[in-house]
């Protein structure tokens, strides 16, 4: 029988079904949906798949998304328990995993979260062997490490979120501190994406001016106010969100998963400390 889309389209070619540029998020809490409602915003994928095990939940948030489709590019948004749907997938963004309870370290999110990628992350290989991974599930360090262990990929492949977060907080804070916007300032927060996280206040800098020559007691014992402390606090796990929820900017999706460019920090399952310079056909290590 002809459908109406056959009345209102005739096609050339042979119609080819299979997703070009397809991104898997798994886990649909806060952080999982951010992420999802950004891909379609900034229209990077040809289809969107949601994996969570609250299958209630994950109904609900994907006819959200569905029911916004007036709004965005993306033709076809799927959910699901069985990961058989993320097949072929360019990227798998990893958010599950449980959340700090109060006063809890990264760290003591281990044990439980292994659990959860034993199952998750040799689902995803097994359909979309392809695939970059991109790990933001705490403690993120050590589970991009895992992630990377347990796929056998090469490690361009395996790209965690790490300290991202923690310097845009940084890039806010210090556009907040002295009246710019934090588009204007350019810094990095290195080491764990945790309590062992540093500020670089001696490569800060605002539209290429160091922070040194505008401010120079900023970030020193100098300052009256003591404010150096303060970044270290809040980019700490969720900068004091009162939510205890933690939003990834878009700026940490890898755009080098759909042939981009851009330098992130970290991204090496080896050495979190790294810049790494990521594009489509090469990392380089700096």
């Amino acid at each position: 029988m002809t459908t109406l889309k056959d009345r209102l389209i005739q096609n050339l070619l042979k119609k080819d079904n299979i997703s070009q540029n397809k991104i898997t998020v798994v886990g649909v809490g806060a952080v999982g949906m951010t992420c999802a409602i950004r891909i379609l915003m900034k229209d990077l994928a040809d289809e969107l798949a949601l994996v969570d095990v609250m299958e209630d939940k994950l109904k609900g948030e994907m006819m959200d998304l569905q029911h916004s489709s007036l709004f965005f590019r993306t033709p076809k948004i799927v959910s699901g328990k069985d990961y058989n749907m993320t097949a072929s997938s360019k990227l798998a963004i990893i958010t599950a995993g449980a959340r700090q309870q109060g006063g809890e370290s990264h760290l003591n999110l281990i044990q439980r979260n292994l659990n959860i990628f034993k199952f998750t992350i040799p689902n995803i290989v097994k359909y979309s062997p392809n695939c970059k991974l991109l790990v933001v599930s705490n403690p993120v360090d050590i589970f991009t490490y895992v992630a990377w262990k347990i796929t056998g990929f090469p490690k361009n492949r395996v790209i965690g979120s790490f300290c991202n977060l923690d310097s845009a907080r940084f890039c806010y804070l210090i556009g907040e501190r002295l009246g710019v916007h934090p588009l204007s300032c350019h810094r990095w927060v290195l080491g764990e994406h945790g309590d062992s996280s540093v500020p670089v206040w001696s490569g800060a800098n605002v539209a290429g001016v160091s922070l040194k020559n505008l401010h120079p007691d900023l970030g020193t014992d100098a300052d009256k106010e003591q404010w150096k402390e303060r970044p270290i606090e809040e980019c700490r796990y969720t900068l004091g969100d009162p939510k205890g929820t933690a939003v990834l900017k878009f700026s940490n999706v890898p755009h080098h998963c759909l042939d981009y460019n851009k330098i992130l920090v970290g991204g090496c399952v080896c050495c979190p400390y790294y810049l790494t310079c990521y594009s489509s056909s090469n990392i380089k290590m700096a």
